[in-house]
């Protein structure tokens, strides 16, 4: 058990040092290129991030784990939002938001989530086709991100494009703190499932809290470095990209390849309270362009209380 705790720790480590540079590389690379810090975050930060997620739950699936496949998705929805975004705007509410990078990529996810919701209640599972449109689904957003990063750059990122950094160098450190928040996130969760094993937790309570939390990790860093550092719209943005690809990767790619059959309470409770905390961090901005503390307070007591019936 020394052992798994020491591993479980050097995986802590790994992630907050990881998540640290990656927060830098990030800015540097909006600046360079002169997109808006959001945009970055909902994009090339919160792939990097969302990746433990991606791996846990396709070898969960090949494993026949469902329960660790689906949960994981939604859990980790929950915990970005719930729990990452509300401490950070609980701690410092954003106070100037793009909300124009939100808009499209918030009627995505309230798309999708809503189609998935509907096939769960139906079909009592995501199939390989739901799968293959949740991929069609992921390169139609990877291509939206392309496109509209032009329409979306703003004055600021513009005037510091010029700021002597080399692209190339950013982009390889950006890789290199994504490759430490993958195998600390490995750790992580390799040892905490060996702990919470220990203690006679159950297969889908470790899914959406235990699982869920340490494939949230890097997302957790990353607002917080974010918000230290004075970025806050990249840690908002990498919330909303990474709740994004959970929907449109870790849910796809098993589906696609095997199929994830789901229990009851992913319908009931999962999904229906994904959407609910989705709703109360983005709706608001949409019309004031700032999220305010009583936003992440809130979400805090939601993801409280959402642990303790899980538990029990």
């Amino acid at each position: 058990m020394v052992v798994t705790v020491a591993l479980f720790v050097l995986g802590l480590v790994l992630i907050c040092i990881g998540g640290d540079r990656l927060v830098d590389a990030a800015v540097a690379i909006a600046r360079k290129i002169g997109i808006p810090q959001i945009v970055v975050g909902a994009t090339i930060v919160s792939l990097g991030t969302t990746l433990p997620e991606i791996l846990v739950s396709t070898t969960a699936a090949f494993d026949g784990s469902a329960p660790i496949a689906a949960g994981n998705a939604f859990g980790s929805i929950i915990c970005n939002t719930a729990l990452i975004a509300g401490l950070t705007q609980t701690i410092r509410p954003t106070k100037k938001v793009e909300s124009a990078p939100l808009v499209w990529r918030g009627a995505i996810f309230f798309g999708v989530i809503g189609i998935l919701e509907a096939v769960a209640i139906l079909k009592g599972e995501f199939s390989r086709p739901v799968g293959f449109f949740l991929l069609g689904m992921f390169v139609v957003y990877a291509v939206l991100n392309i496109v509209r990063a032009k329409a979306e750059g703003d004055d600021d990122g513009k005037q510091e494009k010029s700021e002597d950094t080399s692209l190339f160098l950013q982009l390889v450190i950006l890789a290199g703190c994504a490759v430490l928040l993958y195998f600390g996130a490995n750790l992580l969760v390799d040892n905490g499932i060996l702990i919470a094993q220990a203690l006679k937790v159950p297969q889908r309570v470790i899914a959406v809290t235990f699982i869920a939390l340490g494939t949230s990790l890097p997302e957790l860093v990353t607002s917080i470095m974010s918000m230290v550092k004075g970025y806050a719209n990249v840690g908002l943005g990498n919330v909303i990209g990474a709740n994004i690809l959970n929907l449109l990767a870790v849910i796809g790619i098993p589906a696609a390849v095997v199929g994830i059959p789901l229990e009851s309470s992913t319908f009931q409770m999962d999904i229906p309270l994904s959407i609910l905390v989705m709703a109360i961090l983005i709706l608001p901005v949409l019309f004031r362009k700032k999220v305010s503390r009583v936003q992440g307070i809130l979400l805090l007591g939601i993801y409280a209380a959402y642990c303790v019936v899980s538990f029990l």
